[in-house]
């Protein structure tokens, strides 16, 4: 069974808000054994919404809408699949009664707008929306089922979830699809690619490989009869992957860089500072976004003048004054470690400085050139990077470097 997701919405197609609900669906049709090829967004225009309609229904068996299910004049999608069908649309009482019921009970006035949401075609029946008004409609035609759903996602998820599975659950079907996202950072795509390069032509499983701002995704993915069947095909291949990477795979599924380094301090009872430069407290805000990073995470110090990693952070002046070192500097990123680590009284302490551009600094140091270090209770690291990209990218992967430099420290105690 293959499914197409068709997003109504001449706002989505201006990029005034994300399409979070086709993302949503986009991740569930595998898990219900739906393939999923096609994916169309098209603004609130009658004829182009019926044409995009009879194009999805020419070449997959589900068709998804998002959106335009409303009262007012431009929620077409009702009329773009009575097109596409062509079936007209008959009132249904029944709908009619439960939206005046909901709104008597709301205090709301009933107003003659509210009569394009009780249309349906003869086709459909109503999907339950006890989250709005719009009812959604579930439409089964000559071998084809469309599914039309509202827009707002605290609507269009509840449905989803609720009897938009159940209906499938419902159907025979091909199995289903499961995956898991393994997280890997340290090393480039291209050396992921050469590692795993024998997996890369299994049939089932599947494995894909995704470049991610500062960390690589590979996607491996398996179809079984239920999730259990997926999941005991997928087990082994995920272990042979492992063991290709290694330490490079740093977590699965949603399992972040952050969260990954925060276990592995609590695992250790081990403490945490940061002194940050170029990243300007971003380290320090997604250290504190994972549950429970209190138990090991101290606090953050955010250096950006030169003036402050001197008397906050104990750098010696003539280092940052010295304009062949500077700021942007191995032997400054190694005292901001030491410094901060030294003022919290940590295991650890971690800097971050460099140049996010959009120019080169004072001292000609280069837009992307970053140091990141780690002092610890044996030694002091630090690594030098050059990055790429616009200046909010160079200044996330900054703080993955520096977050990826801990991690390794952390799984690799020093040998004197």
């Amino acid at each position: 069974m293959t499914a197409e997701i068709v997003s109504v919405g001449t706002e989505l197609l201006m990029g005034q808000i994300a399409d979070t609900n086709a993302q949503h669906l986009g991740q569930v049709l595998p898990e219900l054994g739906i393939r999923h090829h096609f994916r169309q967004t098209v603004g609130d225009n009658l004829e182009r919404l019926s044409e995009a309609l009879k194009l999805a229904l020419s070449r997959s068996d589900v068709v998804f809408t998002i959106g335009g299910l409303g009262p007012t004049q431009d929620d077409l999608t009702r009329d773009g699949i009575s097109r596409a069908l062509g079936e007209t649309l008959i009132p249904d009482p029944e709908i009619a009664d439960q939206l005046r019921k909901q709104f008597a009970a709301r205090n709301l006035p009933w107003t003659e707008a509210q009569h394009r949401q009780t249309m349906r075609l003869p086709c459909s029946r109503p999907i339950e929306n006890p989250n709005g008004t719009a009812p959604g409609l579930l439409c089964e035609k000559d071998g084809k089922v469309v599914i039309a759903l509202p827009g707002p996602p605290g609507e269009f998820v509840p449905m989803i979830d609720g009897p938009v599975r159940t209906y499938f659950a419902n159907k025979a079907h091909e199995g289903v699809i499961h995956s898991h996202i393994l997280r890997i950072c340290g090393i480039g795509e291209s050396m992921v690619e050469q590692r795993i390069r024998p997996l890369l032509d299994s049939e089932n499983p599947t494995v894909a490989p995704y470049a991610k701002l500062g960390e690589i995704h590979l996607r491996v993915t398996a179809r079984g009869s239920d999730t259990a069947e997926a999941e005991r095909i997928l087990e082994p291949f995920v272990s042979q992957i492992r063991e290709a990477l290694g330490d490079a795979v740093f977590g699965v599924d949603e399992t972040t860089l952050e969260k990954a380094v925060v276990d592995i301090l609590k695992a250790k009872k081990q403490t945490l500072a940061a002194a940050e430069s170029i990243t300007g407290g971003g380290v320090a805000e997604r250290i504190t976004s994972v549950p429970g990073a209190s138990e090991v995470f101290v606090g953050a110090l955010v250096t950006y003048a030169a003036r402050l990693k001197a008397s906050e952070l104990g750098v010696d002046p003539d280092l940052l004054d010295d304009p062949e070192i500077g700021p942007i500097s191995e032997e400054v990123a190694k005292m901001m470690a030491s410094g901060v680590r030294k003022r919290f009284g940590t295991d650890y302490g971690l800097s971050l400085t460099g140049n996010a551009g959009p120019t080169a600094d004072a001292g000609g140091k280069p837009v992307g050139l970053l140091y990141v270090a780690v002092a610890g209770p044996d030694r002091v690291v630090v690594e030098e990077f050059r990055s790429r990209g616009i200046r909010e990218d160079i200044r996330f992967r900054a703080g993955q470097f520096g977050l990826a430099l801990l991690r390794k420290e952390l799984m690799s105690p020093y040998i004197g």
